[in-house]
């Protein structure tokens, strides 16, 4: 049975578009809230919300301080560059989501109305094929920036080492993102191993930031491309009529629907511009340091932490391409209806 056949009507088919979406930002706390939500929904994503927040902070800050102020070599810290960016902007990403979610929910919203304006099979269907697309890129990144992540940090942190302390020997897990020691010395247990769990779940929590926002990304930037895609075939349809009154209306119904989503796609850019240039800077650094670690390693080979690095390098790499495809399919779209336009026009 297709698709079609699943999604009954527009209501269910903007939902199948924006539903992976929805799961990470309702998990991250920060999905979209009506007025007419009920208080306590508010107070529990609140907290959810500060939670999450304090489980970055109580990673990143004492990893901070540990580059900053621990006496190690440069060798040493450096093995610590990668988590310590990838948290840094998972930080940033969920900052963003915070503060721009106000115009997340217009976009939202913008996208519900467009569905309900359909009228046509034949638009419905271009549109849904566009949100397929979205959804496909969704779960692809999510697989991989989640896989990565789960994988660099079980690897890094299953291992044990022995360390010896004052006339004790004790057996610890390493860290992904050392602690400053002044701070709390977590070769010691329990605080290993609940710092341990901390740094999985703050892991979870800025993996799902960076998803989230490619996610947005996707979703949003298709839904752009379907709706230009609709306009093309408008426009086709226009072209092939007489000048008569109805393909006046027809016309300046079009012009409408395209300034509404010229609209739309200025909202997409005021949301995630910052995000897309926080994106490309950490994950062109963070391929830097992966391509370090996989050749410093090599001659080891070690073989949890070289694979490790390698879905790593694999997963930023489709980052950096993710952002740069929804950047390109924007800009060939609106640069081909512009042209159709003007062949209009003359």
């Amino acid at each position: 049975m297709s698709d079609t056949k699943h999604v009954t009507d527009n209501e269910n088919i903007n939902d199948y578009s924006i539903q992976l979406t929805r799961w990470f930002l309702i998990s991250l706390g920060i999905w979209p809230q009506t007025s007419a939500s009920k208080k306590m929904k508010k107070i529990v994503m609140l907290i959810q919300i500060f939670i999450l927040l304090t489980s970055m902070a109580i990673i990143l800050i004492p990893c901070m301080l540990y580059m900053s102020l621990e006496k190690r070599d440069i060798k040493t810290k450096l093995k610590s560059f990668v988590p310590l960016i990838s948290r840094l902007m998972g930080a940033i990403n969920y900052w963003i989501l915070l503060t721009r979610n106000g115009d997340i929910q217009r976009c939202i919203q913008h996208m519900e109305t467009d569905w309900k304006l359909v009228h046509k099979n034949v638009d419905r269907e271009v549109m849904l094929q566009y949100a397929k697309i979205g959804r496909f890129m969704t779960t692809f990144c999510a697989t991989f920036m989640h896989g990565a992540t789960l994988f660099f940090t079980v690897a890094t942190s299953i291992k044990t080492t022995t360390v010896i302390i004052g006339n004790k020997t004790i057996t610890m897990h390493l860290m992904t993102c050392p602690m400053y020691s002044k701070i709390l010395d977590v070769r010691l247990s329990p605080a290993n191993e609940i710092m341990l769990g901390i740094q999985i779940f703050s892991a979870f929590v800025v993996g799902s930031s960076t998803v989230a926002i490619c996610s947005l990304a996707a979703v949003f930037a298709t839904h752009a491309c379907g709706q230009l895609s609709v306009m093309h075939t408008w426009l086709n349809e226009l072209a092939e009529e007489k000048k008569t009154h109805l393909a006046e209306q027809r016309l300046a119904a079009i012009v409408k629907h395209h300034w509404r989503v010229l609209r739309f796609v200025e909202q997409i850019e005021s949301i995630m511009h910052k995000a897309c240039l926080g994106e490309l800077m950490g994950c062109t650094m963070n391929m830097c340091f992966l391509g370090y670690y996989f050749i410093m390693n090599w001659g080891t080979f070690n073989r949890a932490k070289v694979l490790s690095y390698f879905i790593g390098y694999i997963s930023t790499g489709f980052n950096i391409f993710i952002f740069c495809y929804i950047g390109e399919i924007l800009t060939e779209q609106n640069h081909y209806r512009s042209l159709l336009k003007s062949s209009l026009v003359h």
